[in-house]
């Protein structure tokens, strides 16, 4: 509520001009995570801080200033409802906490496992060969649903979804060295986490998109950015710059090795 009051004491000085608009014109001030590679961290490697960097250039802003809070219950409350920053980088569409931008990238959830390991050209949840195998999988995300529609909780090791990043390492993190390590034989992640671990462990790991699933919840999702519901005018301009630099933002996800989907769900290759 207070987001969305309009404060005329404020909106003829900041924003871009609508009533109710309270968008720092100077800063891009961005709500993010401190601790949450591969995403967004306090060092500006994570590959939201990057595009955070080429939306304040697009949009000429002076810098990027953060408000840093973990990815937990309360994040959208106690950030952009407070009006302490302006966006949110990454966020799901249909999300109802915020309002969506158009979305800039398409991903979806992927398995990973050790190549050589009985399981190559494997390619869905489905598939004959999980059975009794220790897959490792994030609570209360889609692949968990289908997973136990084809009946491998059994054998599952599950990890958290809301983690403070700042106390414990990313669960893509820790779910990809349980694979190396042997403490499971299958991990199935979101995969721009997946993508990025993957590539930094440097293991000889096959990355497989599930965009073959068939029953059960979807495994692609459209990512976009998440601002204040009264803030139009300032989604009309994130969308303006969507729309005008979307290669500049593929190549910064591939520069994470982040799976892009496009709207026929085809594979956008780098």
């Amino acid at each position: 509520m207070l987001a969305a009051a309009p404060v005329p004491a404020l909106s003829q000085g900041a924003g871009l001009g609508a009533a109710g608009e309270l968008v720092d014109p100077d800063v891009l001030r961005v709500c993010a995570d401190p601790s949450n590679m591969p995403f967004t961290d306090e060092s500006g490697e994570g590959f939201e801080n990057k595009l955070a960097e080429l939306v304040a250039g697009k949009l000429d802003r002076k810098s990027v200033t953060y408000t840093w809070f973990p990815s937990i219950t309360g994040f959208v409350r106690n950030t952009l409802r407070v009006n302490r920053c302006d966006i949110i980088m990454g966020i799901a569409q249909g999300d109802e906490l915020v309002q969506n931008t158009n979305a800039y990238y398409r991903s979806v959830y992927v398995l990973v496992h050790k190549k050589g390991d009985g399981l190559d050209g494997i390619e869905t949840i489905e598939d004959p060969r999980l059975k009794g195998k220790r897959i490792g999988v994030v609570e209360a995300t889609p692949p968990a649903s289908n997973m136990a529609a084809a009946k491998l909780m059994g054998n599952a090791r599950t990890y958290p979804l809301m983690l403070d990043t700042r106390v414990a390492p990313s669960m893509g993190e820790v779910m990809v060295k349980d694979l190396i390590e042997g403490t499971i034989d299958v991990a199935i992640l979101w995969g721009p986490m997946a993508g990025y671990y993957v590539r930094e462990s440097g293991a000889d790991l096959a990355m497989v998109p599930l965009l073959k699933e068939k029953t059960g919840s979807r495994m692609i999702y459209r990512i976009t950015m998440g601002v204040r519901p009264a803030d139009q005018e300032w989604k009309r301009s994130l969308n303006r710059v969507i729309r005008e630099n979307q290669d500049e933002i593929n190549k910064i996800l591939h520069d994470f090795n982040i799976p892009l989907i496009d709207e026929q769900d085809r594979l956008i290759a780098p």
